[in-house]
């Protein structure tokens, strides 16, 4: 796996093609100010990293909800500028978690423009383990919300029992927290007041989404941490 600090290498063609939009579209969003400059490399040459793919990503689902151009710059500007890929990506997250499910059904074909790469036998049957892809006689149908994380989990070196397991251990644990943010809110909302339970739903989603995954981040590098820690502590005391 590579870091979030790992020197750009992409051409603009390959960033294009990685992110599913054209060369054109990459330029365009760089004299706007949406994407950040490429590092120039040997014969003038600009490189594009993983920043430019989480901020095209990020874009993309802004887009997907309905944001103009000019929201879009005005959405991005407000963003801290020292976030990380994975900062982007917690942030498209969280935008994505706004609008509700949408699934398509699509050829192989239109399944990988979608995906921005070729999909092997092996990749989709990865992706349906992770519940991303549903086979449908000769067609698929496709969670949209979930495909471009089911896609970057496909480079990850984890078996496919690994992800189906850390699947069931994610959808478990939400769902509890889900109920009992729920009846939290329920408590503090008479019945009566439908109003109310609405107005307080459109609200607090977004901003309960967020703090879990946020919260999530930071659990997760601890205890990340501890055990990269353990586990490099044999190798020194050697």
């Amino acid at each position: 796996m590579t870091s979030d600090a790992e020197e750009p290498t992409l051409t603009i063609d390959e960033l294009a093609a990685r992110a599913g939009v054209t060369v054109r579209t990459v330029r365009f969003y760089g004299t706007r100010g949406l994407l950040p400059p490429p590092v120039i490399g040997p014969r003038r040459v600009g490189h594009y990293g993983r920043e430019h793919l989480a901020r095209l990503a990020l874009i993309e689902e802004l887009q997907g909800q309905g944001m103009t151009l000019a929201g879009i710059e005005r959405y991005l500007r407000q963003l801290p500028p020292d976030l990380t890929p994975h900062d982007l990506a917690v942030h498209r997250a969280v935008v994505a978690s706004w609008a509700p499910d949408t699934e398509a059904t699509m050829p192989r074909e239109e399944l990988q423009r979608r995906a921005g790469r070729v999909l092997g036998d092996d990749d989709v049957e990865r992706l349906v383990a992770m519940g991303v892809v549903r086979s449908e006689g000769g067609a698929y149908r496709v969670d949209l919300g979930l495909l471009r994380l089911g896609v970057r989990l496909l480079d990850v070196p984890l078996s496919q029992e690994a992800i189906a397991a850390a699947r069931t251990v994610l959808i478990e644990h939400s769902r509890a927290a889900a109920h009992e943010l729920s009846r939290l809110f329920r408590s503090e909302v008479s019945e009566r007041d439908t109003r109310d339970a609405k107005s307080l739903s459109a609200h607090m989603h977004p901003l309960v989404v967020q703090a879990l995954l946020t919260t999530f981040q930071r659990s997760l590098r601890e205890e990340l941490g501890e055990w990269l820690t353990q586990s490099q502590a044999p190798s020194r005391a050697g």
